[in-house]
């Protein structure tokens, strides 16, 4: 099986639930990440990040609010000075909102925009801050071909942004954002595999966080570790796909 070995990852949305669990679990890889940079809006609430970074020094907190495009600069700046020369390997957009109500009745303008502000302008945004750093990486790698352990940028999205899988209407903020993000992935898919990054849209299943309730299928230890799975066995090929944590492929 393929091993993921990116020596920097920024994971968004890092204080609880799946984003906290990719801190956890790059952590605990056989060759983990030389800099972990977790961002989160107030990390002065999560206490279990902040003993992660007291008892590994290569996880580094940055407060930050995807949706404040003032503060992208000081962001980057930070990260960029942290890897002293070297570029960033992996983005995990992972922060995200579901607002409610989202049924075709009471669903709002603000409520649309405001999702489709987090979960699809703001991982563009992202990604075209970090663009110069992730095209660093891969410039600097010897690995052949398009891999995670180059660099990545991952959405993680959300299965209900799948047309195909729409069976049931409703949540018009949320699909319509993620359908939103999804295609966003693909363009960046196209658009950086010049500059040697794969770009992934990755489902983590319905997960047991705050977002995804009691009823939730998964916990996210098992979602984050089909996702690095899936993400160590990515390849040139893979670009630009839809898939969910267990490697299934999902219709558009």
């Amino acid at each position: 099986m393929a091993s993921l070995s990116a020596r920097s990852v920024l994971i968004t949305g890092a204080n609880r639930g799946i984003g906290l669990e990719f801190v956890k679990q790059f952590l605990l890889l056989p060759n983990p990440p030389k800099h972990i940079f977790a961002t989160c809006r107030n990390p002065d609430t999560s206490k279990e990040l902040k003993d992660l970074a007291t008892g590994h020094p290569n996880v580094h907190i940055h407060r930050f609010d995807v949706v404040d495009y003032a503060s992208y600069p000081t962001l980057v700046e930070l990260v960029e000075k942290t890897l002293n020369g070297d570029g960033l390997n992996v983005l995990i957009n992972n922060a995200g909102v579901y607002s409610k109500p989202g049924d075709f009745a009471s669903v709002s303008r603000e409520t649309m925009l405001n999702d489709f502000e987090v979960n699809a302008v703001a991982p563009l945004r992202l990604s075209q801050a970090f663009h110069s750093l992730l095209k660093k990486a891969a410039a600097s790698s010897d690995l052949q071909g398009l891999s995670c352990s180059k660099a990545a940028i991952i959405n993680i999205t959300s299965k209900m942004g799948s047309m195909d899988d729409n069976t049931s209407g409703g949540h018009y903020s949320y699909r319509a954002s993620k359908a939103a993000q999804n295609m966003i992935t693909k363009g960046l898919s196209v658009d950086l595999k010049a500059d040697g990054i794969l770009a992934l849209a990755l489902h983590p299943g319905w997960v047991l966080t705050d977002m995804g309730g009691k009823n939730a299928l998964i916990d996210a230890t098992t979602s984050v570790t089909g996702m690095l799975k899936v993400m160590a066995e990515q390849t040139t090929e893979d670009s630009g796909k839809f898939i969910s944590y267990a490697g299934v492929a999902i219709p558009w």
